[in-house]
């Protein structure tokens, strides 16, 4: 059976290549769908994109990912520097959990330099756009 890496995405992700450009780029949450899924296929296993705006979706998304994931790569967005549900769901999983930031967000408002996320990933991926989503995907088939 295929592995299977869930890549969750957080609120307003699904605006991606239309909110903020200058920071978040111009290619669209279906692009990066397809360079992840190009990346996991070279390396011989899938990935499941998935986006909610609601902290209960991503908390249900992880629950999921309990049972037919190996591995999450997760852009909490905002919830990153908020959500301890966030955190806790994920405390719940027992495989490598990748943290992936677009933005250097170090560079970013003060209150974006706390992570929960961070807590319990095996890795943070921060400040190198939508790319970061293909070297998490690469990165995660080293980790499964």
């Amino acid at each position: 059976m295929t592995k299977t890496i869930y890549i969750m995405n957080g609120p307003n992700l699904n605006l991606l290549g239309k909110r903020q450009p200058d920071i978040y780029g111009h290619d669209t949450l279906d692009d990066v769908e397809r360079m992840c899924a190009d990346v996991a296929k070279t390396g011989g296993f899938a990935v499941k994109m998935m986006q909610s705006n609601y902290e209960g979706g991503l908390v249900d998304f992880i629950h999921e990912a309990r049972e037919h994931a190996a591995g999450i790569i997760l852009n909490a967005g905002a919830y990153t520097h908020t959500s301890v549900a966030v955190l806790d769901a994920l405390n719940t999983f027992e495989g490598p959990v990748i943290e992936l930031h677009i933005s250097q967000v170090h560079k970013r408002e003060s209150f974006r330099h706390h992570s929960y996320i961070s807590m319990r990933a095996d890795a943070v991926m921060a400040g190198f756009g939508v790319n970061g989503y293909a070297l998490a995907t690469q990165h995660m088939g080293t980790l499964i």
